[in-house]
């Protein structure tokens, strides 16, 4: 900074401003909020695509394979006392339209469903691995196309841009669908193994296990910020997801403890009111208003997220050329 001692810098973007923004394009432009309101409709009064069946199955052929002492009886309980657990959560596979990073905000992915204001639910049932799978991928796939056209989307009317087209949305949508895949990887390549190792910790000792998680959590904390930005680039500057993820990592190298404080605004204000949201029943019409509000906040703060991101790097930009331009001028001297 003492390259720039003689030079006046503007103040990095503030981010209440941002947020205020975010907020301001969602009021002007209310109908980005529609992809959520119709995500969450579905959720809330659509069939719901149950798996206890195919539990119960792997129940009894898991109580064959007992019989035939071919599974310790220690490990065979604690099986059966996870998949048990998994019956009482009522998981309905088509809330697997809500995916991450990339995807449509949605409040009926907390809740299950128990009653609706209908006369009764529509349960369907994947009786098979090989539906459950398929439904698993496909459910997938298409999450990631509703969430990248609605990226798209609230980007478009964030950035106020009239050139963005057919050929800018089509663009753009395909390079999100990478970006999500490769995380995709990412996350079963060192997730599978960091979940193995934990689970060795747990066996033997907790505060282990405890001394492990502390660790990974300081992680993610230095991670988070460009995670959440992966795919701003793709939106606001129109790059790939290889340079879209370098310009995170840059944005965050450069603005850490700004852009964590404004991740972290996002994250609390959107699980605050998430807490208000999923105050009324499911079985109430009341739940209606919570949807078309949850939509509105979480719309308005990815509006904010790709307001930050593009003056944030605008910013960065600029002290850059400055500090450039002052080594040159020292050089020169």
């Amino acid at each position: 900074m003492n390259l720039l001692q003689n030079e006046e810098i503007s103040p990095p973007p503030g981010i209440i401003s941002s947020l205020k923004a975010g907020f301001d394009i969602t009021a002007n432009q209310i109908g980005i909020i529609l992809l959520p309101v119709l995500l969450d409709v579905f959720l809330w009064l659509g069939p719901q695509l149950r798996i206890e069946k195919l539990i119960r199955l792997f129940l009894a052929q898991l109580s064959s394979l007992a019989n035939e002492n071919l599974i310790p009886v220690a490990e065979l309980q604690r099986i059966q006392e996870t998949l048990n657990e998994l019956l009482t959560l009522n998981i309905n596979l088509y809330s697997l339209l809500r995916t991450f990073p990339i995807g449509v905000s949605s409040l009926m992915g907390l809740s299950v469903p128990g009653e609706t204001p209908l006369a009764e639910l529509n349960i369907q049932q994947a009786e098979t691995g090989f539906s459950f799978f398929l439904w698993v991928g496909a459910l997938s796939f298409a999450g990631w196309v509703l969430g990248s056209i609605y990226f798209a989307w609230v980007a478009k009317a964030s950035l106020q841009k009239e050139e963005l087209d057919l050929n800018w949305f089509a663009k753009v949508i395909l390079q999100a669908l990478f970006l999500s895949i490769f995380w995709l990887i990412v996350l079963i390549t060192f997730g599978t193994p960091l979940l193995l190792v934990f689970s060795i910790f747990m066996q033997i000792n907790a505060g282990l296990a405890q001394v492990a998680l502390f660790l990974s959590l300081l992680f993610a904390m230095w991670i988070i910020v460009p995670i959440f930005f992966s795919a701003h680039g793709i939106f606001v500057k129109n790059e790939n997801l290889f340079r879209s993820m370098v310009s995170s990592f840059n944005l965050a190298r450069f603005t850490l403890p700004t852009s964590s404080f404004f991740v972290i605004c996002v994250a609390v204000l959107s699980q605050g009111f998430n807490i208000l949201w999923l105050t009324p029943s499911t079985s109430s019409w009341m739940m209606g208003v919570s949807i078309l509000g949850h939509a509105f906040i979480t719309t308005s703060l990815l509006a904010a997220s790709f307001i930050y991101y593009r003056d944030m790097s605008a910013w960065i930009e600029m002290l850059l050329e400055k500090i450039n331009s002052q080594k040159a001028t020292s050089a020169q001297a």
